[in-house]
Protein backbone atom coordinates (compact mmCIF):
# COMPACT_ATOMS: atom_id res chain seq x y z
CA UNK A 1 0.00 0.00 0.00
CA UNK A 2 1.39 3.55 -0.96
CA UNK A 3 1.74 5.94 2.01
CA UNK A 4 -1.20 7.91 0.24
CA UNK A 5 -3.26 5.60 -0.12
CA UNK A 6 -2.41 4.42 3.57
CA UNK A 7 -2.87 8.21 4.99
CA UNK A 8 -6.56 8.36 2.94
CA UNK A 9 -7.72 4.94 4.04
CA UNK A 10 -6.55 5.86 7.75
CA UNK A 11 -8.33 9.46 7.87
CA UNK A 12 -11.63 9.29 5.96
CA UNK A 13 -13.53 12.13 8.41
CA UNK A 14 -10.32 14.82 7.65
CA UNK A 15 -10.77 14.35 3.85
CA UNK A 16 -14.76 15.05 4.50
CA UNK A 17 -14.22 18.09 7.21
CA UNK A 18 -11.51 19.53 4.59
CA UNK A 19 -14.44 19.49 1.85
CA UNK A 20 -16.80 21.37 4.03
CA UNK A 21 -14.52 23.90 5.61
CA UNK A 22 -12.82 24.32 2.48
CA UNK A 23 -15.73 26.48 1.16
CA UNK A 24 -15.42 28.96 3.92
CA UNK A 25 -11.63 29.23 4.74
CA UNK A 26 -9.20 29.26 2.14
CA UNK A 27 -6.88 26.01 2.35
CA UNK A 28 -9.39 24.38 5.01
CA UNK A 29 -7.36 26.08 7.16
CA UNK A 30 -6.90 29.69 9.59
CA UNK A 31 -3.19 29.07 10.05
CA UNK A 32 -1.38 28.23 6.69
CA UNK A 33 1.56 25.96 8.42
CA UNK A 34 -1.92 23.22 9.23
CA UNK A 35 -2.87 22.85 4.94
CA UNK A 36 -1.29 20.46 3.26
CA UNK A 37 -2.06 18.28 0.32
CA UNK A 38 -3.89 15.78 -0.49
CA UNK A 39 -5.68 17.40 2.64
CA UNK A 40 -4.92 18.22 6.63
CA UNK A 41 -5.60 16.03 9.47
CA UNK A 42 -7.95 17.72 11.75
CA UNK A 43 -7.80 17.13 15.51
CA UNK A 44 -10.17 16.25 18.17
CA UNK A 45 -8.24 16.52 21.19
CA UNK A 46 -5.20 16.10 22.89
CA UNK A 47 -3.77 14.77 26.57
CA UNK A 48 -0.18 14.39 27.53
CA UNK A 49 2.23 13.75 24.84
CA UNK A 50 -0.79 12.41 22.52
CA UNK A 51 -3.68 13.71 20.00
CA UNK A 52 -5.85 12.60 18.31
CA UNK A 53 -7.62 13.45 14.72
CA UNK A 54 -11.44 13.33 13.93
CA UNK A 55 -11.01 9.62 12.96
CA UNK A 56 -10.06 8.17 16.24
CA UNK A 57 -6.52 8.04 15.33
CA UNK A 58 -3.88 8.37 18.31
CA UNK A 59 -0.87 10.24 17.47
CA UNK A 60 2.55 10.87 19.35
CA UNK A 61 2.81 14.47 19.01
CA UNK A 62 6.23 15.62 18.66
CA UNK A 63 5.43 18.94 17.43
CA UNK A 64 3.57 20.69 20.52
CA UNK A 65 2.37 23.04 18.27
CA UNK A 66 5.44 24.23 17.26
CA UNK A 67 7.23 23.94 20.69
CA UNK A 68 4.42 25.55 22.81
CA UNK A 69 3.30 22.89 24.62
CA UNK A 70 6.73 22.12 26.39
CA UNK A 71 4.23 20.51 29.51
CA UNK A 72 2.21 18.47 26.76
CA UNK A 73 -1.47 19.01 26.02
CA UNK A 74 -3.73 19.55 29.05
CA UNK A 75 -1.43 19.74 31.76
CA UNK A 76 -3.59 19.39 35.26
CA UNK A 77 -1.97 22.27 36.92
CA UNK A 78 -1.92 24.69 33.62
CA UNK A 79 -5.75 23.50 33.39
CA UNK A 80 -6.55 23.99 37.41
CA UNK A 81 -5.28 27.41 36.88
CA UNK A 82 -7.77 28.50 33.72
CA UNK A 83 -10.63 26.44 35.14
CA UNK A 84 -9.71 28.90 38.49
CA UNK A 85 -9.31 32.10 36.35
CA UNK A 86 -12.13 31.39 34.09
CA UNK A 87 -15.28 32.88 36.76
CA UNK A 88 -13.34 35.76 37.44
CA UNK A 89 -13.14 36.73 34.21
CA UNK A 90 -10.65 35.93 30.66
CA UNK A 91 -10.29 39.32 29.57
CA UNK A 92 -10.06 42.74 31.26
CA UNK A 93 -10.42 46.63 30.29
CA UNK A 94 -8.00 47.25 33.06
CA UNK A 95 -4.30 45.37 34.04
CA UNK A 96 -4.25 42.26 36.64
CA UNK A 97 -2.65 41.97 39.49
CA UNK A 98 -1.78 38.31 37.48
CA UNK A 99 0.70 40.69 34.54
CA UNK A 100 2.72 41.17 37.59
CA UNK A 101 3.62 37.81 38.64
CA UNK A 102 4.38 36.74 35.66
CA UNK A 103 6.50 39.57 34.69
CA UNK A 104 8.72 38.75 38.04
CA UNK A 105 9.10 35.10 36.90
CA UNK A 106 10.34 36.01 33.62
CA UNK A 107 12.90 39.16 34.87
CA UNK A 108 13.66 37.12 37.18
CA UNK A 109 15.19 34.27 34.91
CA UNK A 110 16.09 36.10 31.33
CA UNK A 111 19.51 38.05 32.03
CA UNK A 112 18.78 41.03 29.63
CA UNK A 113 15.68 41.36 31.05
CA UNK A 114 15.41 44.43 33.25
CA UNK A 115 11.60 45.94 31.97
CA UNK A 116 9.11 43.54 29.91
CA UNK A 117 5.67 44.55 28.34
CA UNK A 118 3.47 41.63 27.30
CA UNK A 119 1.79 41.40 23.97
CA UNK A 120 -0.80 39.28 21.99
CA UNK A 121 1.22 36.86 20.05
CA UNK A 122 5.27 36.80 19.10
CA UNK A 123 5.20 38.49 15.86
CA UNK A 124 3.45 41.87 17.98
CA UNK A 125 6.48 41.82 20.35
CA UNK A 126 9.03 41.92 17.54
CA UNK A 127 7.07 44.59 15.61
CA UNK A 128 6.83 46.63 19.17
CA UNK A 129 10.94 45.45 19.19
CA UNK A 130 11.98 46.58 16.50
CA UNK A 131 9.59 49.90 16.75
CA UNK A 132 11.31 50.31 20.03
CA UNK A 133 14.88 50.38 18.56
CA UNK A 134 14.16 52.77 15.64
CA UNK A 135 12.54 54.96 18.74
CA UNK A 136 15.39 54.65 20.51
CA UNK A 137 18.54 55.14 17.99
CA UNK A 138 16.72 57.50 15.25
CA UNK A 139 18.09 55.25 12.76
CA UNK A 140 15.56 53.65 10.14
CA UNK A 141 17.00 50.43 9.16
CA UNK A 142 16.72 46.95 10.39
CA UNK A 143 19.01 43.55 9.86
CA UNK A 144 18.08 40.28 10.45
CA UNK A 145 20.02 36.57 9.18
CA UNK A 146 18.84 35.03 6.43
CA UNK A 147 16.31 32.06 6.96
CA UNK A 148 15.55 33.94 10.09
CA UNK A 149 11.86 34.04 10.90
CA UNK A 150 10.14 36.15 13.30
CA UNK A 151 6.53 36.19 12.92
CA UNK A 152 4.50 37.89 9.78
CA UNK A 153 4.97 41.58 10.08
CA UNK A 154 6.58 43.19 6.78
CA UNK A 155 9.82 44.07 8.37
CA UNK A 156 10.89 40.96 8.56
CA UNK A 157 8.91 38.71 6.16
CA UNK A 158 12.58 38.97 4.45
CA UNK A 159 14.47 36.43 3.30
CA UNK A 160 13.32 34.20 5.42
CA UNK A 161 12.83 30.82 2.83
CA UNK A 162 14.42 32.88 -0.50
CA UNK A 163 14.39 31.26 -3.78
CA UNK A 164 18.24 30.63 -4.87
CA UNK A 165 17.83 32.71 -8.15
CA UNK A 166 16.76 35.89 -5.99
CA UNK A 167 19.03 35.19 -2.67
CA UNK A 168 22.24 36.84 -4.17
CA UNK A 169 25.77 36.19 -2.64
CA UNK A 170 26.30 33.79 0.08
CA UNK A 171 28.13 36.18 2.12
CA UNK A 172 26.29 39.42 0.94
CA UNK A 173 22.56 37.94 1.21
CA UNK A 174 19.53 40.47 -1.19
CA UNK A 175 16.51 41.05 0.88
CA UNK A 176 13.82 39.33 -0.83
CA UNK A 177 9.86 39.78 0.64
CA UNK A 178 8.60 36.34 1.38
CA UNK A 179 5.26 36.92 -0.42
CA UNK A 180 3.42 38.96 -2.33
CA UNK A 181 1.87 42.34 -0.66
CA UNK A 182 4.85 42.82 1.42
CA UNK A 183 5.99 46.63 -0.08
CA UNK A 184 9.32 47.36 -2.23
CA UNK A 185 10.80 49.28 0.62
CA UNK A 186 10.60 46.43 2.80
CA UNK A 187 13.61 45.24 0.83
CA UNK A 188 15.42 48.53 1.35
CA UNK A 189 14.90 48.84 5.24
CA UNK A 190 15.44 45.48 5.84
CA UNK A 191 19.45 44.35 5.70
CA UNK A 192 19.93 40.61 5.50
CA UNK A 193 23.37 39.15 6.97
CA UNK A 194 24.73 35.44 6.01
CA UNK A 195 24.28 33.46 9.62
CA UNK A 196 27.34 32.43 11.55
CA UNK A 197 29.00 34.02 9.33
CA UNK A 198 31.40 36.22 11.26
CA UNK A 199 33.29 38.41 8.86
CA UNK A 200 30.49 38.57 6.24
CA UNK A 201 28.02 39.90 8.81
CA UNK A 202 30.16 42.65 10.42
CA UNK A 203 30.95 44.03 7.08
CA UNK A 204 27.23 44.47 6.06
CA UNK A 205 26.60 46.06 9.64
CA UNK A 206 29.91 48.57 9.29
CA UNK A 207 28.53 49.86 5.84
CA UNK A 208 25.05 50.96 7.34
CA UNK A 209 25.59 51.36 10.64
CA UNK A 210 24.76 55.05 10.58
CA UNK A 211 21.47 54.10 9.46
CA UNK A 212 20.85 50.65 11.52
CA UNK A 213 18.79 50.49 14.29
CA UNK A 214 18.36 47.18 15.41
CA UNK A 215 20.07 43.58 14.60
CA UNK A 216 17.20 40.95 15.40
CA UNK A 217 18.55 37.02 15.38
CA UNK A 218 16.90 34.07 16.57
CA UNK A 219 20.11 32.40 18.24
CA UNK A 220 18.94 29.06 16.52
CA UNK A 221 17.17 29.47 13.25
CA UNK A 222 13.77 27.50 13.84
CA UNK A 223 12.10 28.02 10.25
CA UNK A 224 15.85 28.49 8.50
CA UNK A 225 16.30 24.22 9.65
CA UNK A 226 16.85 24.45 13.49
CA UNK A 227 20.37 25.53 12.78
CA UNK A 228 22.16 26.62 16.39
CA UNK A 229 24.06 29.95 16.02
CA UNK A 230 27.95 29.41 17.34
CA UNK A 231 28.92 31.00 20.33
CA UNK A 232 31.63 32.13 18.09
CA UNK A 233 28.85 34.18 15.66
CA UNK A 234 26.49 35.97 18.69
CA UNK A 235 29.51 36.80 20.65
CA UNK A 236 30.70 38.73 17.54
CA UNK A 237 27.57 40.49 16.68
CA UNK A 238 27.25 41.64 20.19
CA UNK A 239 30.78 42.92 20.17
CA UNK A 240 30.21 44.48 16.85
CA UNK A 241 26.39 45.97 17.59
CA UNK A 242 28.10 47.56 21.03
CA UNK A 243 30.66 49.25 18.71
CA UNK A 244 28.27 50.67 16.18
CA UNK A 245 25.55 51.71 18.67
CA UNK A 246 23.13 49.41 17.01
CA UNK A 247 20.74 47.35 19.65
CA UNK A 248 21.07 43.68 19.36
CA UNK A 249 17.59 42.06 19.42
CA UNK A 250 17.43 38.10 20.20
CA UNK A 251 14.01 36.28 19.15
CA UNK A 252 13.57 33.77 22.00
CA UNK A 253 9.96 32.54 21.13
CA UNK A 254 10.98 29.69 20.75
CA UNK A 255 14.53 29.43 22.29
CA UNK A 256 13.72 30.05 25.83
CA UNK A 257 12.77 26.92 26.49
CA UNK A 258 16.74 25.66 25.61
CA UNK A 259 17.59 26.34 28.89
CA UNK A 260 16.47 28.36 32.36
CA UNK A 261 17.87 31.57 31.45
CA UNK A 262 16.54 31.37 27.39
CA UNK A 263 19.19 30.22 24.82
CA UNK A 264 21.18 34.16 26.09
CA UNK A 265 22.18 32.10 29.46
CA UNK A 266 23.17 29.33 27.63
CA UNK A 267 25.31 31.04 25.11
CA UNK A 268 26.47 33.67 27.55
CA UNK A 269 25.28 36.12 25.50
CA UNK A 270 22.92 38.72 27.09
CA UNK A 271 21.22 41.33 23.60
CA UNK A 272 19.94 45.26 24.83
CA UNK A 273 16.44 44.13 23.88
CA UNK A 274 14.53 40.13 23.91
CA UNK A 275 11.12 39.11 22.31
CA UNK A 276 9.56 36.09 23.71
CA UNK A 277 6.23 34.21 23.29
CA UNK A 278 4.78 30.25 23.25
CA UNK A 279 6.01 28.73 26.24
CA UNK A 280 5.42 31.91 28.52
CA UNK A 281 1.87 31.59 28.18
CA UNK A 282 1.38 27.77 28.52
CA UNK A 283 -0.32 27.18 25.37
CA UNK A 284 -2.39 30.43 25.52
CA UNK A 285 -2.04 33.13 23.34
CA UNK A 286 1.09 35.52 24.59
CA UNK A 287 4.54 37.36 23.96
CA UNK A 288 6.29 39.64 25.12
CA UNK A 289 9.58 42.14 24.75
CA UNK A 290 11.95 44.04 27.17
CA UNK A 291 15.30 44.13 28.40
CA UNK A 292 17.43 47.31 29.21
CA UNK A 293 15.14 49.92 31.37
CA UNK A 294 16.20 52.99 29.68
CA UNK A 295 15.49 51.33 26.10
CA UNK A 296 11.87 50.05 28.01
CA UNK A 297 11.40 53.50 29.62
CA UNK A 298 10.18 55.06 26.13
CA UNK A 299 6.99 53.73 26.84
CA UNK A 300 6.47 55.66 30.01
CA UNK A 301 4.41 58.41 30.04
CA UNK A 302 5.86 62.05 30.68
CA UNK A 303 3.64 63.82 32.68
CA UNK A 304 1.01 63.96 30.54
CA UNK A 305 -2.69 62.82 31.35
CA UNK A 306 -3.21 61.51 27.71
CA UNK A 307 -2.06 57.88 27.31
CA UNK A 308 -2.04 58.55 23.13
CA UNK A 309 -0.45 61.21 22.28
CA UNK A 310 3.47 61.96 22.63
CA UNK A 311 2.96 65.51 22.42
CA UNK A 312 0.88 65.82 25.64
CA UNK A 313 2.64 63.90 27.68
CA UNK A 314 2.43 60.49 26.28
CA UNK A 315 4.91 57.96 25.74
CA UNK A 316 7.07 58.39 22.84
CA UNK A 317 6.21 54.64 22.29
CA UNK A 318 2.04 53.76 22.78
CA UNK A 319 1.24 49.87 22.86
CA UNK A 320 -2.11 49.09 22.27
CA UNK A 321 -3.73 45.18 22.40
CA UNK A 322 -7.14 44.01 23.62
CA UNK A 323 -6.28 40.76 24.43
CA UNK A 324 -2.55 41.93 25.74
CA UNK A 325 -1.97 40.95 29.22
CA UNK A 326 -5.41 38.75 29.27
CA UNK A 327 -6.04 36.78 32.23
CA UNK A 328 -6.17 33.25 31.06
CA UNK A 329 -2.31 33.36 29.52
CA UNK A 330 -1.29 35.20 32.51
CA UNK A 331 -2.56 32.67 34.68
CA UNK A 332 -1.75 29.86 32.71
CA UNK A 333 2.00 30.95 32.03
CA UNK A 334 3.06 31.74 35.86
CA UNK A 335 2.21 28.30 36.40
CA UNK A 336 3.97 26.99 33.34
CA UNK A 337 7.21 28.58 34.18
CA UNK A 338 6.77 27.83 37.86
CA UNK A 339 7.19 23.85 36.30
CA UNK A 340 10.07 24.58 34.09
CA UNK A 341 12.90 24.67 36.81
CA UNK A 342 16.11 24.29 35.43
CA UNK A 343 16.41 20.63 36.42
CA UNK A 344 13.26 20.28 34.31
CA UNK A 345 15.28 22.09 31.47
CA UNK A 346 18.03 19.75 31.47
CA UNK A 347 15.74 16.84 31.38
CA UNK A 348 13.62 17.89 28.10
CA UNK A 349 17.26 18.84 26.72
CA UNK A 350 18.82 15.26 27.51
CA UNK A 351 15.61 13.52 25.88
CA UNK A 352 16.30 15.58 23.08
CA UNK A 353 19.78 14.64 23.04
CA UNK A 354 18.90 10.82 22.97
CA UNK A 355 16.37 11.67 20.17
CA UNK A 356 18.79 12.76 18.05
CA UNK A 357 20.97 10.44 18.62
CA UNK A 358 18.58 7.80 17.93
CA UNK A 359 17.18 8.85 14.80
CA UNK A 360 20.83 9.64 13.34
CA UNK A 361 21.20 5.93 13.89
CA UNK A 362 18.47 5.18 11.69
CA UNK A 363 19.04 7.11 8.79
CA UNK A 364 22.79 5.66 8.71
CA UNK A 365 21.39 2.58 9.03
CA UNK A 366 19.19 2.87 6.62
CA UNK A 367 22.01 4.59 4.26
CA UNK A 368 19.61 7.27 3.52
CA UNK A 369 20.36 10.67 2.83
CA UNK A 370 19.09 12.71 6.21
CA UNK A 371 20.35 14.99 8.25
CA UNK A 372 19.09 15.65 11.99
CA UNK A 373 19.87 18.99 13.41
CA UNK A 374 19.01 20.94 16.25
CA UNK A 375 20.15 21.43 20.13
CA UNK A 376 18.38 20.78 23.68
CA UNK A 377 15.21 19.62 22.81
CA UNK A 378 14.77 21.50 19.46
CA UNK A 379 15.05 19.12 16.21
CA UNK A 380 14.75 19.21 12.14
CA UNK A 381 14.61 16.01 10.14
CA UNK A 382 15.87 17.29 6.60
CA UNK A 383 15.49 14.39 3.98
CA UNK A 384 17.59 15.00 1.32
CA UNK A 385 20.71 16.59 2.35
CA UNK A 386 24.14 15.17 3.57
CA UNK A 387 24.91 17.70 5.56
CA UNK A 388 23.23 20.83 7.16
CA UNK A 389 25.25 23.52 8.90
CA UNK A 390 24.52 26.46 6.84
CA UNK A 391 20.68 27.74 6.06
CA UNK A 392 21.53 27.47 2.60
CA UNK A 393 22.57 24.04 2.75
CA UNK A 394 18.36 23.45 3.49
CA UNK A 395 17.98 24.08 0.06
CA UNK A 396 19.06 20.12 -1.13
CA UNK A 397 15.95 18.99 0.97
CA UNK A 398 14.13 17.32 -1.42
CA UNK A 399 10.63 18.60 -0.79
CA UNK A 400 8.61 15.48 -2.85
CA UNK A 401 10.39 13.09 -0.14
CA UNK A 402 10.13 15.05 2.41
CA UNK A 403 6.54 15.50 2.18
CA UNK A 404 6.41 11.62 2.02
CA UNK A 405 8.34 11.39 4.99
CA UNK A 406 5.70 13.24 7.04
CA UNK A 407 2.85 12.19 5.55
CA UNK A 408 4.22 8.36 6.47
CA UNK A 409 5.18 9.32 10.12
CA UNK A 410 1.15 10.13 10.24
CA UNK A 411 0.03 6.85 8.71
CA UNK A 412 2.60 5.10 11.74
CA UNK A 413 1.01 7.19 14.72
CA UNK A 414 3.64 10.69 14.59
CA UNK A 415 3.92 14.37 14.47
CA UNK A 416 6.57 16.60 13.47
CA UNK A 417 5.60 19.74 11.20
CA UNK A 418 5.85 19.30 7.25
CA UNK A 419 9.16 20.54 6.93
CA UNK A 420 10.54 18.12 9.80
CA UNK A 421 10.75 20.52 12.61
CA UNK A 422 9.70 18.54 16.36
CA UNK A 423 10.44 19.11 19.93
CA UNK A 424 10.04 16.81 23.05
CA UNK A 425 7.91 17.93 26.00
CA UNK A 426 8.10 16.79 29.86
CA UNK A 427 5.78 14.26 28.31
CA UNK A 428 7.56 12.84 26.25
CA UNK A 429 9.12 8.74 27.95
CA UNK A 430 11.94 6.55 26.45
CA UNK A 431 8.97 4.43 25.15
CA UNK A 432 8.24 7.33 23.13
CA UNK A 433 11.39 8.09 21.40
CA UNK A 434 11.73 4.30 20.34
CA UNK A 435 8.11 4.77 19.08
CA UNK A 436 9.52 7.16 17.32
CA UNK A 437 12.55 5.82 15.94
CA UNK A 438 10.65 2.69 14.67
CA UNK A 439 7.98 4.73 12.73
CA UNK A 440 10.92 6.24 11.15
CA UNK A 441 12.40 2.96 9.64
CA UNK A 442 8.48 2.27 9.14
CA UNK A 443 8.13 5.16 7.01
CA UNK A 444 11.66 4.64 5.14
CA UNK A 445 10.67 1.56 4.12
CA UNK A 446 7.28 2.79 2.89
CA UNK A 447 8.98 5.03 0.75
CA UNK A 448 11.24 2.78 -0.36
CA UNK A 449 8.74 0.43 -1.31
CA UNK A 450 7.00 3.31 -3.49
CA UNK A 451 9.70 4.45 -5.16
Amino acid sequence: MSVLSDYAKRTPGSKEHFARVGAMIPAGATRSLNSWPPYPVYLDRGAGGTVWDVDGNAYRDFLANYTALPLGYADPDVTAAIREQLPHGTSHSFSRALEAELAELVVARVPSLERVRFTGSGTEAVMFALRLARAHTGRPLVAKAEGGYHGTTDDVMISVRPPADLAGDVRSPASVPEMRGIPASRTRETLVVPFNDVAASQEILRAHADRLAALVLEPVLGVGGMIPATAEYLTAMRATCDELGILLVFDEVITLRLAYGGAQQAYGVTPDLTTMGKIIGGGLPIGAYGGRADIMGLLEPRGGTDVYDSRSGGPALYQGGTFTGNALSLAAGIVTLGKLDAATIDALNRTGDLLRRELTGVFAAAAVDAVVTGVGSLFNIHVGPRRVEVFRDVRAVDAARQHAFFLGLLNHGVIVAPRGMGCVTTCTTGDDVAAFTAAVRLTLHDITEAG
